[in-house]
């Protein structure tokens, strides 16, 4: 049986209930908002180790509910949405979203998502911070620090950062990289890996072109190559 609490934020009354009775008889512990401004409420109080939340909420709307969510928590955020277009999912992931599922969805699928979520959060923790005199990454804050300036990195960027990261020193190849942070079914898409990775190194970087930390393994994948100061800390370490 799962343990995990979830926040389920949808206006709908017939959509929380059909959540409330598939999650429960799973063994997962259910809260329940009816819009944006009480599941920041109940976030604070109960601290949900996922969200599933609505994009289409009355007042605020899921979008801007996301964005107030990630000034305070990092826990994983799934959107539930009606819509299709490949824009509105580009918002929600830009807004802090971990997943997204298209309503309808197959109680399967949206049960998959919710179990790959909470593994990627509970490995994410897992990870000692990384620190060097250039980059620091906080994995269970998801805080990361470059030269000393706050670093805005959208999920997939923060998955492909962390699990190089875990993996310093080593190459990973594209295909392990595209399976773990986009989902088994993937692979070949080194397309989208690629605009991730130039996007981790513009933020990340000092010099994007001439990278110090992400280094490209030609024919085979990516390596994070740490400087020989940087070391992991664990909590209490100075």
């Amino acid at each position: 049986m799962n343990s995990a609490r979830i926040l389920v934020v949808d206006d709908e009354p017939q959509i929380r209930r059909v959540l409330r009775s598939t999650l429960a008889f799973r063994g997962y512990e259910l809260v329940e908002a009816a819009s944006g401004e009480e599941a920041l409420e109940l976030a604070r109080k109960v601290k949900p180790d996922l969200i599933l939340l609505d994009v289409n909420l009355p007042g605020m709307s899921g979008i801007e509910t996301c964005r107030e969510l990630r000034r305070f928590t990092a826990m994983p955020i799934i959107m539930l949405t009606v819509r299709n277009a490949e824009r509105d999912k580009v918002v929600a992931l830009d807004a802090g979203a971990d997943d997204y599922v298209t309503k309808p969805f197959g109680i399967e699928e949206l049960l998959a998502r919710v179990r790959a979520s909470l593994r990627r959060h509970s490995s994410a923790e897992a990870i000692l911070p990384f620190q060097s005199k250039e980059l620091s990454v906080d994995f269970e804050s998801r805080r990361v620090t470059a030269c000393g300036e706050d670093v805005h990195l959208a999920p997939k960027e923060f998955e492909v950062l962390k699990h190089l990261i875990a993996q310093q020193g080593k190459p990973v190849s594209h295909r392990r990289l595209l399976q773990t942070v986009w989902g088994p079914e993937y692979g070949e898409e080194t397309e989208n890996l690629r605009v991730v990775i130039n996007q981790l190194r513009k933020k990340i970087e000092k010099d994007p072109a001439q990278p110090k930390f992400i280094l490209t393994e030609p024919w085979v994948g990516y390596r994070f190559q740490p400087p020989k100061a940087a070391k992991s800390l664990g909590k209490g370490s100075k």
